[in-house]
């Protein structure tokens, strides 16, 4: 793992945990033994409004369990909702049941009463070790788990990508905030979506660095044709776009970890100044 741009930068992503205590969290390990996900290429695609239109299903997504090191912002992308109410489910870590019915217990447990539920992605990156690819179509239950999930726990492949991917802090989604005031469902871009997370999977699989980027890229420009307001909403303080074309330009690939920001994963065998790295959970 890269020491410029790694360990030593975390501690300004880590929240004051004396200011920020969780109740959930034991005195010995106050970040709690849930782990968290990464969402790279292809999400939105997890959520049944999104999947219905797909005229090539399924379409993939691939997220990323991470191990416990420290806390991410919360309003981020990362999932930290859904990973307090594991906190709650689970207070000594994720149980050695089947992985497919814990996400099932996670998800309810999270979307009970929910106008707009969390998708599955955000459950099954918590639950699931390694890389996974998350194929959905509609006509599988629905859209709202996936109808194939296809993981890797391959400790080179989880090396290579604790090394070239970069997380930079840059905001907390603001209150008042929603992705969902625009939606321009094009089948041929939600289609372009679902293309981008299996592209993503094989070039982590294959450890194509200029490949992974360009995943990561095109997901960008889905996300800002079909669903705008991931990127730009009159609520943001902070220009997403242009901040995102200066890292393409110069690294291999950029995305955002969320809609509204959160975090910028950059994908680059180089340092990336300003930036952390994260350890994928092998097991």
């Amino acid at each position: 793992m890269n020491q410029e741009g790694g360990r030593e930068s975390r501690a300004s992503t880590v929240a004051d945990l004396s200011a920020h205590p969780d109740p959930e969290c034991s005195p010995a390990s106050p970040i709690g033994k849930i782990p968290h996900r990464l969402a790279l290429a292809g999400g939105w695609i997890d959520q049944p409004f999104v999947s219905r239109v797909n005229p090539a299903p399924p379409g993939s997504m691939v997220v990323v369990s991470l191990e416990p090191e420290f806390w991410f912002m919360d309003r981020a992308g990362m999932a930290g909702s859904t990973r307090r109410v594991a906190l709650q489910l689970w207070k000594e870590g994720l149980p050695q049941r089947p992985a497919a019915e814990l996400v099932r217990e996670l998800y309810w447990a999270e979307n009970k009463d929910k106008a707009d539920p969390s998708g599955s992605q955000d459950m099954i990156g918590l639950i699931y070790p390694g890389i996974s690819r998350l194929d959905y179509d509609a006509r599988f239950e629905g859209g709202v788990f996936p109808v194939h999930i296809e993981s890797c726990c391959d400790p080179a492949v989880a090396q290579w990508l604790e090394t070239v991917l970069h997380l930079i802090a840059i905001n907390q989604r603001p209150e008042g905030y929603s992705p969902l005031g625009v939606k321009n469902l094009d089948p041929v871009w939600v289609s372009r979506l679902g293309q981008t997370g299996r592209e993503c999977y094989r070039a982590i699989l294959e450890r194509d660095l200029d490949r992974l980027g360009a995943s990561m890229n095109h997901c960008m420009v889905c996300w800002e044709r079909i669903l705008p307001h991931t990127v730009r909403h009159p609520a943001l303080r902070i220009d997403l776009l242009g901040l995102l074309e200066w890292f393409q330009r110069r690294y291999a690939g950029a995305m955002y970890s969320g809609c509204g920001g959160g975090y910028l994963i950059v994908a680059s065998e180089e340092p990336v100044p300003g930036s952390f790295q994260v350890k994928v959970r092998r097991r």
